[in-house]
Order: C-alpha cells, then structure tokens, then sequence
C-alpha cells in the first residue's frame, strides 16, 4: 500500500481503471496517470509479466499482482479507498461486466469508477503491429520466409491494379482493402530488404527516405517559397526532381514497361511540362494513331487508360446485356 490517500468524496470509494497502449514505450504514461498511480491506497494488476510494472515499481510504486473481482473492488475501497487497475491488454471485461452486474442488482453501493487512458495510440500507431506480424510471418511462414523482390513484384502490379479499380468503382470498403494490400506489399519488400548483406534497410529507412524527398520538394509548405496553384506546384515538383535526379533528358525516369497507353500520355506530359516542341512520329498503323490519341487525351486533361477502361467496361455491359445476364 502506498503512504498517501486520495482524497474522495465517497465513502465507498473509487476504482481507476488505469489501461495503456503496448504501441507506446512502457513507462511513458499521462500525468494524470502518475497522479492516480501515486495517490492510490492499493495498485493491482492482474498480469505479473504486464511491461508496465518494472517502470512502475522503479518509480516506486507498489503493485499487488492480483485479479480482483468485483466483490474484492467493492470491499478493497471501502472507507473512502482508492485502489487503481493496471488493466492487461484485454481490458478487464470480466472485471467490468462484474460491476455492472453488481450495479443492476442494486445490493450493494459500488464505488466510482473512473476509466483513465495512461497512454494514446498515435496516428500511425497501429502500422507497429503491421510490421511486428510481417516480422513473425517472415520468420514463421514456409511460403513468406521464401519470398524475394523479384517474386514478388507480380503481386505489387496486381495490388495496384486492384486499388485504381476501387477507387473508380467507389467502393470505400474495398477501397480500405486494397490500401492494405498495397501497404503490405511496402512492409513485405521493406522486411526482405532487412536481410541483404551487402545494402540493407529497413522499413523507418523507407519511411525516412519519402519524408526527406516530401519536405524537400514542397518548400511552400516547409519553407520560404510560396504556390498558390497547382500548376506552380507541380512546376516547382519537376524541376526539384530533375536537379536531384541528375536527369539529362525529359524521358529519364519513365518506366518502359508500364501500360502502352499510360507510357505515351506520360511522354507527352514530359514533352509539355518541359516546353519542348516534339512532333509525333509520322508513320502508319494502329500503334502510332494510339500514340496521337493518347497524346491528345493528356493534352485534353485526360488519362487514356481511366477512359479506355470506362470505355471497355461500357463495352462489357453491353456484351452481358446481349447474353441476357
């Protein structure tokens, strides 16, 4: 039992269900959270390995290793006593289902009850758990342990082709999906990229390196500069880029083997952010009318493959139509 008492107003006294996140370093809790730990009459905590309880006992506060009921709670506060929970990473629902129970049967007086989160997740928290599973599965699965980059650039293609299809049907709850499918496609890369002897890196040198490349390229945003357009964002975006890049022509950068459609709307976008005066190709066949559609579709605002695969997906319906399904 600690030396000072909180003072109550009650003289059934007060339980403090004290819960914490495992996604935040054990020990840095809420002051309001020391305050209670401090002031308390008893500390109980069910979990004698919780990684809560050395910082705490450091801290010199003594804790009971204990899972009370909530008859013990009842009788444990009585007088006015405080006695906080360390709640284990469930919860405690059986200790709360407890006092509601005792709460309806209306036996008995219950003392308060006081939830008090001593540590937040923090937005990106719940990516630490993303990388500890990749972690366990890369160690523990036959298939996962085996995989490398090459073998799994397919699925990064596939994944991505699957997110653009959400996004253009409008489904959120799919949406969501193949967001997490293309993350884990990051993570899984990031973990294989851990194990190379001669360059390794991990997935906080991923995260490093976009925060260094996004903080870089938008001065109007972390520095001096100012852009009040789109259009002088993106200005300012390429010219960063090719000054980093080391870029010696226009066409530098651009994936070849990306889709045909795709490809020509992207060199001509390059040509026409660089100002640059490039006829197309004079020649006959199907392969240079596409290149000249493409070209005038990016002029036009438009992305050739988002049209062409409204257009296939119009044709699709049709074809059904036509079968009766």
């Amino acid at each position: 039992m600690n030396d000072v008492t909180a003072p109550t107003g009650s003289a059934t006294g007060r339980v403090v269900l004290l819960t914490t996140s495992h996604r935040v370093a054990p020990g840095l809790l809420s002051w309001p959270a020391w305050q209670a730990l401090r002031s308390a009459d008893r500390v109980l905590c069910a979990d004698g390995a919780h990684p809560q309880l050395p910082y705490l006992r450091e801290a010199g506060i003594r804790v009971d290793e204990a899972a009370p009921t909530a008859e013990d709670l009842v009788t444990a506060c009585a007088g006015g006593r405080t006695v906080v929970v360390v709640a284990t990473g469930e919860g405690e629902p059986a200790l709360t289902d407890g006092l509601a129970r005792l709460a309806g049967s209306g036996r008995v007086a219950l003392p308060e009850l006081e939830l008090l989160p001593a540590s937040y997740d923090l937005p990106g928290a719940r990516l630490l758990d993303l990388i500890q599973v990749m972690d366990r599965i890369r160690a523990e699965c036959p298939w996962s342990s085996q995989q490398t980059h090459k073998g799994l650039a397919k699925y990064g293609i596939e994944e991505a082709y699957e997110l653009v299809e959400a996004i253009e049907d409008g489904d959120r709850d799919e949406l969501r999906e193949e967001l997490g499918d293309v993350l884990l496609q990051v993570v899984f890369h990031a973990r294989i990229a851990e194990e190379d002897e001669d360059a390794p890196f991990s997935i906080d040198d991923v995260a490093a390196t976009i925060v260094t490349k996004l903080v870089h390229r938008h001065p109007h945003v972390f520095g001096d500069a100012t852009a009040t357009t789109p259009e002088e964002v993106k200005e300012h975006w390429l010219r960063t880029k090719a000054v980093e890049k080391r870029r010696e022509s226009v066409t530098d950068g651009i994936p070849l083997h990306q889709p045909g459609l795709a490809l020509a709307a992207k060199l001509a976008s390059r040509v026409r952010s660089a100002g640059l005066e490039v006829p197309l190709p004079s020649s006959e066949g199907i392969g240079y009318e596409l290149l000249a559609l493409a070209a005038r579709a990016e002029a036009e605002g438009v992305d050739p493959e988002a049209a062409l695969r409204a257009a296939a997906r119009a044709y699709r319906d049709a074809i059904r139509a036509t079968e009766g399904t």
